[in-house]
């Protein structure tokens, strides 16, 4: 998942996330563990814009983290977090990737949750030689920019490509859907890319589609462009804040077709914005589902969740959980908790058991593992159907 505005990073900084030749790869990259804990840091929106992911996520690692210290820790040692807020800001993401590496001297990062804020971390996490987890950021360019893939970038969640595709087949398959309408943030990589990958894939016809920017509260005029129109489902492409408002706005004025969308749907707020009563007949991609669990793994993480935080999980809750154990099990793989061999336990990963599913690291840094279409109705969860890739 991206956040809007922060998914412009420059072509300058996208080429600069290669491995240096002082720092790329080699076995004197990166951080060493010293002492009694292994320093691993935390990058989060914890406020701001899409605070809501950030505060999730970290609600998720610290779970995590409490259990395995409870267990014993990792190759005898604690894992010590040490948590920073990049305020849902590009430019106070790549400083805190600065300062977790270079000063906290963290030997793996976690986060940040949203695509922009991850992509700008990425030179100063190549440059030190410190490997990422992003557990939510879904453009593909995170892993894989100008044909070259991030040597110390890896993520917990599927790609924008795949969700594009999911709800393009889901919606011509399940919803029955021969025509779309398609509402797309135009400011938002994110958006933008999961509008191209539905669109590269879907078989029926666009019937039209209408573009808002970040941070648009009044949809009125976009909307009555599309009630006239004779179409199936709308697909919008983006974050819960313009979604929620969307489907509140949609509703109020009539319009009852299926509303789908990604994994930027996937947050409480998206009901609270749009309100409970609004949120019916609404899809989206999901990486963790309660009515489908992908493991074993699913029902002790949600007792230990409930105990803990005294609600229920969402995704980003478990996709951060799963990337402190993907951690965990990179550094046993190598019997070395040192940022290099992080780095290879993470491209080496194979057959993990997490709460969002088995994941293999794939070539390209992506885990290979399935998706969940979960469906809204009156704000509640009713359906989740597994979807494999």
């Amino acid at each position: 998942m991206k956040r809007f505005s922060y998914l412009f990073a420059s072509l300058f900084l996208l080429a600069a996330c290669g491995p240096t030749a002082t720092s790329g790869g080699g076995s004197d990259a990166g951080n060493k563990t010293e002492g009694d804990t292994i320093k691993i840091g935390m990058n989060m929106e914890l406020s701001g814009s899409v605070s809501a992911y950030g505060n999730a996520e970290k609600e998720g690692i610290e779970l995590a983290v409490e259990e395995i210290n409870e267990a014993g820790g990792v190759l005898g040692k604690k894992l010590e977090l040490i948590s920073k807020d990049n305020k849902s800001e590009n430019s106070e993401a790549a400083s805190v990737a600065s300062n977790l590496t270079n000063e906290d001297k963290v030997v793996a990062v976690i986060g940040p949750a949203t695509s922009g804020a991850t992509k700008a971390t990425i030179p100063n996490m190549t440059k030190a030689g410190v490997p990422l987890i992003t557990p939510s950021g879904t453009d593909d360019s995170i892993t894989v920019a100008n044909d070259k893939v991030q040597e110390y970038v890896f993520r917990a969640c599927f790609q924008d490509t795949f969700q594009g595709v999911i709800l393009a087949n889901f919606a011509q398959d399940n919803l029955k859907a021969e025509k779309v309408v398609i509402l797309g943030d135009k400011s938002s990589d994110y958006a933008i890319g999961l509008a191209d990958s539905f669109k590269d894939t879907y078989k029926g016809e666009i019937v039209k589609e209408e573009n808002f920017t970040a941070g648009d509260k009044d949809f009125q005029a976009l909307l009555t462009k599309i009630k006239g129109l004779d179409y199936d489902v709308i697909y919008v492409p983006g974050y819960y804040t313009e979604a929620g408002l969307i489907i509140k706005q949609a509703r109020e004025m009539g319009i009852d077709k299926p509303i789908i969308g990604a994994d930027g749907f996937g947050d409480e707020k998206l009901v609270e914005i749009a309100g409970a009563q609004n949120v019916s007949d609404v899809y989206y991609t999901g990486h963790f589902s309660e009515k489908a669990p992908a493991t074993d793994k699913v029902e002790p993480f949600v007792a230990a969740f409930k105990e803990k935080y005294g609600k229920q999980p969402s995704a980003f809750n478990a996709l951060a959980y799963d990337s402190v154990y993907m951690l965990k099990q990179a550094i046993e793989d190598q019997d070395s908790a040192d940022s290099a061999s992080i780095t290879k336990g993470l491209a080496e990963l194979k057959d993990f058991e997490g709460v969002t599913g088995v994941m293999t690291m794939d070539k390209d840094h992506n885990p290979e593992k399935s998706a969940v279409v979960l469906g809204l109705t009156e704000g509640k969860e009713t359906s989740a159907e597994p979807v494999n890739p």
